[in-house]
């Protein structure tokens, strides 16, 4: 009830106290907004722009040998790499052609795969 008569009384309201009032409310709203967009920036935006990064320089530097893993789940070592695609050995005289945006981690350094 507290909320419609505070609805029903700002267009009454026009002295020159209520439009200062207003106008610093405009601005705490832009700042907020402001905030709201920097902290989207900071928490979400940001660090996908670095892992797409990641992603990115770890295909660049793919060599034969690397141990991969496909977006399927499909583990290999690297046998050929072309310009868009990478050849896999998936096991001993099974190979697969793939697109290099399928492959996702380097197993290389780990004892898995």
């Amino acid at each position: 009830m507290k909320f419609l008569t505070f609805l029903m009384a700002q267009p009454a309201a026009t002295d020159g106290a209520a439009a200062g009032q207003g106008a610093g409310g405009n601005w705490s709203f832009l700042i907020m907004i402001v905030l709201l967009f920097v902290v989207m920036w900071l928490f979400m935006i940001r660090p996908q722009q670095k892992k797409q990064k990641e992603m990115e320089k770890f295909r660049s530097e793919l060599k034969k040998g690397d141990k991969v893993v496909t977006i399927g789940g499909i583990y290999g070592t690297v046998n050929e790499i072309a310009d868009k695609t990478v050849d896999i050995e998936i096991s001993k005289g099974v190979s697969i052609r793939v697109d290099k945006a399928s492959l996702v981690k380097d197993f290389s350094d780990s004892q898995q795969a």
